[in-house]
């Protein structure tokens, strides 16, 4: 079990060659970091198994009260939940503290379309709480299945 960046090898067809009148960028951005190797900008986990399994952007940090927290981070605990196919984690603007709480986003297992929302809002924030942190629970959590939706406020 080892993890770390991304990192290709060898071109591909298809492969980006530069950004827009900005070729300089795409050289900071994907070969800079590991010289000789393209940066996906993914994180990445090899399993004990030899199976790779991605983390996350690791670029995508969200400050909450003065805390630089990994979407990935939260995310993975959110998916360890029973009644969670999947979530999608994000910041969004707040008056005060320029980026607020983090909103999430889960489509439900099918089984689980009986799940209350309330109760599945407060388990997550608990399990999140415990495995991080009280303030990495996200304020509002976007419930979706089968064609209705549900957005839980904390």
């Amino acid at each position: 079990n080892i993890s770390g960046a991304l990192c290709i090898s060898q071109a591909w067809p298809g492969m980006a060659r530069t950004i827009y009148n900005d070729h300089k960028r795409f050289l900071e951005t994907y070969l800079t970091p590991y010289p000789g190797f393209f940066f996906t900008g993914d994180g990445v986990r090899r399993t004990s198994e030899g199976y790779y399994e991605l983390t996350g952007r690791l670029d995508d940090i969200i400050n909450i009260s003065g805390h630089r927290l990994g979407t990935a981070e939260v995310e993975d605990i959110v998916n360890r939940h029973v009644a969670v196919a999947e979530s999608a984690v994000v910041g969004y603007p707040h008056e005060i503290k320029g980026e607020g709480k983090m909103l999430a986003f889960l489509p439900l297992k099918c089984l689980s379309q009986g799940y209350c929302t309330a109760t599945l809002a407060a388990e997550l924030r608990e399990l999140i709480s415990q495995k991080i942190a009280k303030y990495a629970a996200p304020e509002y959590i976007q419930v979706t299945y089968a064609g209705w939706s549900n957005t839980h406020h904390g």
